[in-house]
């Protein structure tokens, strides 16, 4: 593993993971559930901030490396599988939308496996629309962690239900997306 400053940032965002799950397993006696929630929004916010962070410093450091590129979309998967996962858990995001969002990220980690090895890795190609469903789960994530209302104004679950939902149906468009584009290279 090429040690270099954006894939340390990478590997920061894998350990917050474990630390994301584990709040809500800790005794009732140590934190109260709103505090287990600001905690645990806090460490999934610092997480997808590295998801950012990481791209910028390897390209402003010219330190992008093949080791890089493949750890830093494994980091995002986890990071968004065990968050979605807590969600189901807590009954804040329905199981269909916790599979299909879990489920593409395997089958497009797959696709992109089996285009690299027959050559084609670049139609599959993160486009557009997977950069939004990202973005759309990176909103709605932190604000169904915090649960609560925020400044007794913006109502974190219902909004974080809207864009999680959203994120579910842009998940699709976006499989169907990277299918398309990957079926000219399924014929043998």
């Amino acid at each position: 593993m090429p040690l270099n400053i954006p894939n340390l940032v990478t590997c920061l965002r894998i350990l917050l993971i474990p630390l994301i799950v584990g709040l809500f397993y800790l005794p009732d006696e140590w934190l109260s559930m709103g505090e287990r929630n600001v905690a645990a929004t806090v460490a999934f916010v610092i997480a997808a901030l590295t998801d950012w962070l990481d791209g910028y410093l390897a390209r402003a450091l010219n330190q992008m490396s093949a080791f890089g590129a493949f750890l830093d979309p494994v980091a995002d998967k986890l990071m968004i599988a065990a968050s979605l996962i807590v969600l189901l858990q807590l009954g804040r995001v329905d199981a269909v939308v916790a599979l299909i969002i879990i489920g593409r990220e395997i089958a497009i980690s797959a696709l992109r496996e089996w285009m690299a090895q027959v050559g084609q890795a670049k139609s599959v190609a993160v486009a557009f629309v997977g950069k939004v469903k990202t973005t759309m789960q990176m909103i709605a994530i932190p604000l169904l962690l915090f649960h609560d209302d925020l400044l007794e104004v913006i109502p974190c679950q219902w909004l974080g239900t809207i864009l999680i939902n959203v994120a579910a149906v842009l998940t699709v468009i976006s499989m169907l997306y990277y299918l398309r584009r990957a079926l000219p290279h399924a014929s043998p």
